[in-house]
């Protein structure tokens, strides 16, 4: 395996593939520049999403800036996702899968690009500090300011000393601090707490801009006490180098486009938000901790990276419903020992943000299996997903109307339907109305929020599907081709098959009629006629 030493190398990859739009024309960042790549997550299909690149960027006050800004550079597609990954887009799951049984430690080397400038003390205000990024108005007419959002956030665990790395949004305050929206229970938020308790500031490095492998791995639910620049190094088959920063005690991506280092104050917290979310709402503003830049640093000519989030579909949600399926797969698979799990599919677009709908495909051996994977993955984390369905393995657990099927015909609500509660969801608007104090909306009294569980399975086996049977199928495939009709996108299922309950003489009938036998068929079952006795 191999992956791409710096965002620079992959930029060029989707350029000669076609998967990067370069756009020259001046660019408002705050107005125009979200809106313009938007447009192709409202109005075109996935295969046809690409990556963006704004060469010429200004604000709404006119300021001209000298970096390029990217978006969707990451996940606009699955396709993409897997060009990044220098894989096939079958291949994604294993690639995850075997990143993580096979980390590989990261490596510090003396010096790299990303301290080819640097900016510090009365230099860095000097310089513009923050401002000088082009950091784009994610949602204009809402956000109350511009919001790094491709940002990797790495600090340690004062305690142990692992790194931990994780992609957080970073509300531009001042051209030295920025807000962080971190709840209880996320693993950069661990770190604070116990520096807190330690009256200690919390040091972090942001890094903006680095290889994809790198956002991919920040956006997935590792958990707490893996190093992920190891998970990282597992999914390229090559370990990561990092360098040391210039003004705290952090290891960075050494060929990363920019990092911005400092401290998080742990004696005060300010208000952060409102920002677009991917719930397809506006987030409630919080108060949450904050953090004080102390240098930044930049490769020559550095390009600055974003990702689109917000209303799902976007590079967000398919960012994260990629990294998560392949998360929940491995702890589903591997770590709970759950041979029979298939596939794990978090439902994108607005039906769940690749969050709030998780979908177990798998091959029962025990009736027990559904619920073994079902309880480990309403288990895995403090929040999401609100909603996690198990299917047979003739189930697509992608397709909506495959598992509507299944929750129509599979699951009887008295018997295979579980809520559990002592769940925490912080950005749903449907646990609590939008006033409700902080505290409350993350926890709601007495017992927080709560998960839905459906097992639709068969618990028994079933008829044939209704669909003629596959070699029926095949052939009027064959035909409908030969007429040049239009083309075909087979939806599962879309030939009928046998779930178990079909006798000999069913099969036996059926053939009769193939063959134009099928009077003999009347003829039996005029023998086998009931007698009724008089009614009175």
């Amino acid at each position: 395996m191999a992956y791409y030493r710096d965002l620079r190398e992959y930029l060029k990859v989707l350029e000669s593939k076609g998967k990067l739009v370069r756009i020259n024309r001046e660019i408002n960042k705050d107005t125009e520049l979200m809106p313009l790549v938007r447009w192709q997550f409202r109005g075109l299909p996935e295969e046809q999403r690409k990556a963006f690149i704004f060469d010429n960027v200004k604000d709404a006050k006119g300021k001209k800036y000298d970096m390029p800004v990217v978006v969707a550079a990451h996940a606009p597609s699955r396709e993409v996702y897997a060009l990044a990954m220098m894989c096939a887009p079958d291949k994604i799951i294993e690639r995850w899968t075997e990143g993580q049984l096979h980390p590989i430690e990261p490596v510090v080397i003396e010096s790299g690009p990303v301290h080819e400038n640097i900016h510090q003390g009365d230099e860095l205000i000097t310089w513009g500090g923050l401002g000088h990024l082009p950091v784009p108005i994610s949602t204009p007419g809402f956000d109350n300011a511009p919001y790094l959002t491709c940002s990797n956030w790495v600090s340690k665990d004062p305690d142990t000393g692992i790194r931990n790395m994780g992609i957080y949004r970073g509300m531009l305050k001042s051209a030295t601090r920025l807000g962080i929206q971190c709840d209880q229970g996320k693993h950069l938020r661990i770190h604070w707490e116990k520096c807190r308790n330690k009256g200690i500031p919390l040091q972090v490095a942001v890094v903006v801009g680095a290889s994809p492998n790198l956002g991919f791995v920040g956006a997935a639910h590792i958990p707490y006490g893996v190093d992920e620049f190891a998970i990282a190094g597992g999914l390229s088959g090559e370990p990561i180098k990092l360098v040391k920063c210039k003004t705290v005690n952090i290891e960075v991506p050494a060929t990363a486009e920019i990092v911005i280092e400092g401290e998080m104050p742990t004696d005060s917290m300010e208000k952060e938000g409102p920002f677009g979310e991917f719930t397809g709402y506006m987030g409630a503003e919080g108060v949450y901790p904050y953090f004080n830049v102390k240098c930044i640093t930049h490769r020559n000519d550095a390009i600055y990276t974003a990702f689109i989030s917000q209303f799902a579909p976007s590079e967000s949600s398919k960012l994260r419903q990629i990294s998560q399926e392949g998360v929940w797969y491995k702890l589903l698979k591997h770590d709970l020992n759950n041979p029979g799990v298939l596939r794990c599919a978090f439902h994108e677009n607005a039906s769940g943000s690749s969050a709030a709908l998780l979908v177990i495909q798998l091959k029962k051996a025990h009736p027990f299996d559904a619920w073994h994977a079902l309880d480990g993955a309403a288990a895995f984390t403090q929040s999401w997903p609100r909603i996690i369905i198990a299917v047979d393995e003739d189930i697509d657990p992608e397709d909506a109307d495959s598992v509507n099927w299944a929750l129509s015909f599979r699951m009887e609500p008295h018997r295979d339907l579980r809520v559990v509660q002592g769940k925490a969801y912080n950005l749903d608007q449907a646990s609590n109305p939008p006033w409700t104090p902080q505290a409350e909306r993350f926890y709601p009294s007495p017992n927080g929020s709560s998960v839905l569980l459906i097992d639709a399975t068969r618990k028994w086996p079933y008829r044939p599907v209704s669909l003629p049977a596959r070699k029926f199928m095949e052939r009027a495939k064959q035909i409908w081709e030969e007429e040049k009709l239009p083309r075909l996108i087979p939806r599962s299922p879309w030939f009928g098959y046998s779930l178990g309950q079909w006798t000999d003489e069913n099969k036996e009938e059926a053939e009769l009629a193939l063959n134009e036998e099928h009077y003999q068929t009347g003829e039996k079952i005029a023998r086998q006629r009931t007698q009724l006795g008089n009614s009175e």
